[in-house]
């Protein structure tokens, strides 16, 4: 029997005009982002459809990428397709719990604001950085960052993309000693913090006192959580794993793997751009991968999938 998983982008997929066409089409899309300017005194509709220059500040970014997936996840709902499970890329896990009912969308969105806030300032600014590694294993990367102090593994996106993180003089060194031992390349990535790296381990326990306050309710299907690319099916085990999640390793690729070995065949990358689906391409190219990222998307996946 075919199942299939939700998956929704991280930090980095935002663009402006996103959820634009939602907010238009569907009610319950235009009720999120309307609540979502209510809770947080931000005008949303203005930070995502607007061209703007808070849109790529973390502390304004997770909050809006959050509104949009989920908007856009409850409208395909509305018409009908529902996920057998969920899961998102750092960020996105949020809008995994909430579509799979463990919390509400409007504690996912001003949890994330103040998530925002905190990586934001974990670090000093231009202290520390991030890079991808192309065209090497991760057990490679693994042996040569063993041997460099301050730098370590942010994301397993998928074979031949693995992002690095950490103080910016590691990064620097690491990237200089993973094209020594054979990396095809390594790119600095355009980012304002060292994001999942033990640098953020405080960030991660303030957090936990955000959470603490965060009503959860019992799941309705399962969600993938990043620290562990295990299936969570008891929501009590979730708010210690999203206080780790912050400075811990995104185990992308090895969460889609998990899916696909227990029956998913196919994924709804929900939220603007196609970077998920460019991973599944390299990940597994026998599941069928669609993207949910525009109103007229829906029609076509609904009408396929439902």
């Amino acid at each position: 029997m075919s199942k299939t998983a939700f998956i929704f982008p991280g930090q980095g997929a935002q663009k402006a005009g996103m959820g634009k066409d939602f907010y238009e089409q569907s009610e319950t899309a235009a009720q999120i982002f309307d609540k979502a300017s209510e809770l947080l005194d931000i005008d949303m509709k203005a930070l995502c459809f607007e061209e703007n220059d808070l849109l790529d500040q973390t502390e304004y970014t997770q909050a809006a990428l959050v509104t949009t997936c989920l908007a856009m996840a409850k409208a395909l709902e509305e018409r009908g397709l529902k996920p057998d499970v969920a899961a998102g890329l750092s960020l996105g896990e949020y809008c995994a719990i909430a579509l799979a009912g463990g919390m509400s969308a409007e504690d996912a969105i001003t949890t994330v604001r103040k998530r925002g806030i905190l990586m934001q300032n974990a670090v000093p600014g231009g202290k520390g950085s991030m890079a991808a590694v192309l065209g090497m294993a991760a057990e490679e990367i693994e042996k040569v960052l063993s041997e460099i102090e301050g730098a370590s593994i942010a994301n397993y996106n998928c074979p031949g993309q693995i992002v690095i993180t950490g103080w910016k003089e590691s990064v620097e060194k690491a990237s200089e000693a993973l094209k020594a031992a054979g990396a095809k390349r390594v790119l600095p990535l355009n980012v304002s913090g060292p994001f999942h790296s033990p640098l953020l381990t405080e960030a991660g326990r303030e957090l936990g006192k955000v959470l603490e306050s965060v009503e959860l309710h019992t799941l309705e299907f399962p969600y993938v959580t990043n620290v562990t690319a295990a299936y969570v099916t008891d929501i009590s085990e979730t708010k210690a794993l999203l206080e780790q999640q912050v400075a811990s390793s995104v185990r992308w690729q090895q969460s889609v793997e998990n899916m696909i070995a227990a029956g998913v065949d196919t994924f709804v990358e929900v939220g603007p751009g196609k970077t998920l689906a460019g991973f599944m391409r390299k990940i597994d190219r026998n599941v069928k991968v669609y993207n949910v990222g525009s109103w007229e998307d829906v029609d076509k996946v609904v009408s396929e999938l439902c």
